[in-house]
C-alpha cells in the first residue's frame, strides 16, 4: 500500500519555524494501531490524518473531511497547529477553495479558512478554572505560580509574572510524564507581544511543543478576560519559536498564522 504524506511547518513564515506536522490523506479509515504506527514513524509532535467525510450531508455539520491526530504515543483530543497544516494541505491543493471545515471526535468541527497570505484557525474555546496545581508547578522547577488553572480536556495552565520566568524554565520532565498525559502551559504578559509561552507534554511523547495550537484555545479564553480586549498577539518562546495572531469570538479562538510545505512523499505500508 501507497500512502501520500506532506510535512507542513505550522505557524511559520519560512522552512525550519513554527511546529512540523505530518499531514496522511486516507481514502478509509485505517486500523488504529497502524495510525499510531505512523505517527510513531514520523516522530512529530503530531501527524494528522484526513479522510473525506461521507456523514456531513446527514449530521448537519457541513464538514468536508474527518481528521485525527497522533503523537509518537498517543491519539490526542485536539491540535491547532496540525489542523492549521490539514487546512493548508487541502487548500493549496485547490485555489478555487477558501475554507475547509474538520470534524473530530473530540473537539467538534473545525475551521480553516485564508486570510491574505496565510489562514485562520478556529478552535473551540476551552477556559480553564483555578485549581491548585502543586506537583505541576513543582515539576516545573517553581516554589509558585501567579495562578494555576485546570481545564478538563487535561491541560494546565500556570501562569508566571514575566516573559523571563517562561524562557528560564527548566521543567523535570520525567516528573510531568509521571502525571499522565496532559498538556502544561506556562505563560506570562509578553516582551515583544502581549502574552508569552511554552507548552509541555512529556506524557503525550512530546517533551517541549514548539507552537501549540491547543494551548491556546485554552489560555486566550483566561487572557481576553485580564487583558480587557478580545484581540492580542503571542509568541511560543521555544527553540524554534512560533508567532500566532489570537481572538476571542464568542465560543470560538481564531488564530492566524502561515505555513510551508517542507516535505512530500509516500509512506509504504
Amino acid at each position: 500500500m501507497r500512502l501520500p504524506f506532506v510535512q507542513i511547518d505550522a505557524f511559520a513564515s519560512a522552512p525550519f519555524t513554527g511546529n512540523p506536522a505530518a499531514v496522511v490523506p486516507l481514502a478509509a479509515w485505517l486500523d488504529d494501531a497502524t495510525l499510531q504506527a505512523i505517527g510513531a514513524e514520523n516522530n512529530l509532535a503530531e501527524t494528522a490524518f484526513i479522510v473525506p467525510d461521507q456523514s456531513s450531508a446527514s449530521d448537519g455539520e457541513g464538514a468536508d473531511f474527518e481528521l485525527r491526530w497522533f503523537t509518537p504515543t498517543t491519539e490526542v483530543a485536539l491540535c491547532g497547529h496540525a489542523t492549521l497544516a490539514s487546512g493548508h494541505f487541502v487548500l493549496s491543493s485547490d485555489p478555487a477553495l477558501d475554507k475547509v471545515r474538520f470534524r473530530t471526535r473530540q473537539a467538534g468541527t473545525l475551521e480553516v479558512s485564508r486570510k491574505g497570505d496565510g489562514y485562520k484557525l478556529a478552535l473551540p474555546a476551552w477556559a480553564p478554572s483555578p485549581t491548585p496545581l502543586p506537583e505541576i508547578v513543582a515539576a516545573l522547577g517553581l516554589t509558585d505560580a501567579v495562578e494555576t488553572l485546570w481545564q478538563p480536556a487535561r491541560y494546565a495552565l500556570i501562569v508566571l509574572d514575566s516573559a523571563d520566568q517562561v524562557r528560564a524554565l527548566d521543567p523535570d520532565f520525567r516528573a510531568l510524564a509521571a502525571l499522565g498525559n496532559i498538556l502544561t502551559i506556562a505563560t506570562a504578559p509578553g516582551d515583544e507581544t502581549d502574552i508569552i509561552s511554552r507548552a509541555f507534554a512529556p506524557g503525550g511523547g512530546i517533551d517541549e511543543d514548539p507552537v501549540t495550537g491547543s494551548a491556546h484555545a485554552v489560555s486566550v479564553p483566561y487572557w481576553a478576560k485580564r487583558l480587557g480586549r478580545d484581540s492580542f498577539t503571542a509568541y511560543q518562546a521555544s527553540a524554534r519559536g512560533g508567532h500566532l495572531a489570537c481572538r476571542l469570538e464568542g465560543d470560538r479562538v481564531v488564530l492566524g498564522g502561515t505555513c510551508v510545505t517542507v516535505i512530500e512523499g509516500t509512506f509504504f505500508l
